[in-house]
């Protein structure tokens, strides 16, 4: 019992760990081959957080362990609004963008009850899975959409004078002025040495990706088979198991990000986040896990824990729509209600 229980922490770092070098070895590598930033952050960087939950619950649904592989889901999204963004609220409250309230917010929460239809039959099969990945597809479309349209106009607006910033300038007649010694002290051009670090760079950033999925594959494996172990021991269903402990470790990415960008005032980032995340863990993560293997999904869950993540999801209406801002109040009752769910899980 010791070891697995040691095997499960083990596991939850290897994820932990591997979903950052993933992250970090993605989002540079992107850069470096000339991906605009907007796209790696709406996929490389919301791939990399949900990152965790994909790689446990595929784990869990290709061993059999549906409870786990659907509990992990559910629970993620429970914890990501209620324990995460509670906590973040409690450190700073949260000013929130009227575009969240108006598109996003909406968004997760018919996506959530979109997933309660087609889990009603107690199965999401290779249709449902078809249905929710073909829906990530066209969100990310969309909000590239949205943010380029915004860019042009911006860009009308405020005339073509901004588009080459006098930085960008600065920056071009110091460039042209150091390349009037193209040798260094070996005798190289500097064209070569910037070639050669720019392969290095490539090449330290592909590292961390294989480093990252392996440790993703490795931690995801030992922590789900070590969980369902110790559920068997402690006669726990893996649905609870799924739900709490592997739901909590597979959300660390998340909750480090909440917090350090309330800390740093960003709260756009912290609540885009959650919700982000929430949206990606149902359309990418059980869309691509339902594609590979159909789901079931146990009886009891469709009138307590599904709900219970929708209610949390609509419980943020009322929150930001008066002021536009999750204020410190509000964080204890999301964060009470948080461990309410959990309270009530165990019993």
């Amino acid at each position: 019992m010791l070891l697995q229980s040691i095997l499960f922490f083990v596991g939850i770092t290897g994820v932990y760990f591997g979903a950052e070098w993933l992250v970090k070895g993605s989002s540079k590598l992107s850069r470096d081959l000339g991906i605009k930033p907007i796209v790696i952050g709406l996929t490389v960087v919301a791939f990399g957080t949900s990152s965790p939950e994909f790689a446990v619950s595929l784990t869990a649904a290709i061993k059999g362990s549906n409870d786990i592989a659907i509990g992990n889901i559910i629970g993620s999204n429970i914890a990501n609004i209620g324990l995460i963004l509670g906590i973040a609220a409690i450190v700073l409250p949260l000013e929130v963008e009227k575009v969240i309230m108006k598109r996003e917010l909406p968004l997760m929460i018919g996506i959530s009850a979109g997933l309660y239809c087609m889990a009603i039959d107690r199965k999401i099969g290779f249709i449902d899975g078809l249905l929710l990945f073909t829906g990530i597809i066209l969100y990310i479309g969309y909000q590239v959409y949205n943010t380029l349209n915004y860019k042009k106009e911006t860009r009308n607006s405020t005339g073509n004078t901004e588009d080459v910033p006098a930085s960008l300038s600065v920056n071009s007649s110091c460039l042209q002025a150091n390349s009037s010694s193209s040798d260094n002290k070996a005798g190289m051009p500097e064209s070569t040495n910037e070639e050669g670090q720019t392969r290095r760079h490539l090449l330290s950033n592909i590292v961390y990706i294989v480093i990252g999925l392996a440790c993703l594959l490795v931690g995801s494996h030992i922590l789900v088979k070590s969980a369902i172990f110790i559920a068997g021991s402690f006669g726990i269903s893996e649905m609870v198991i799924g739900m709490t402990v592997v739901a909590f470790g597979t959300s660390v990415p998340e909750m480090a990000t909440s917090v350090v960008s309330a800390l740093r005032k960003e709260a756009d980032i912290c609540v885009g986040n959650v919700i982000g995340s929430n949206i990606f863990n149902i359309l990418m993560v059980l869309g691509s896990v339902a594609l590979i293997r159909p789901l079931n999904v146990v009886r009891e869950t469709l009138f307590f824990e599904f709900p219970v993540m929708i209610l949390f999801s609509i419980a943020l209406i009322p929150m930001i729509r008066g002021d536009l801002r999750v204020n410190r109040l509000e964080g204890i009752v999301l964060v009470s209600g948080y461990f309410a769910f959990i309270f009530f899980l165990f019993r």
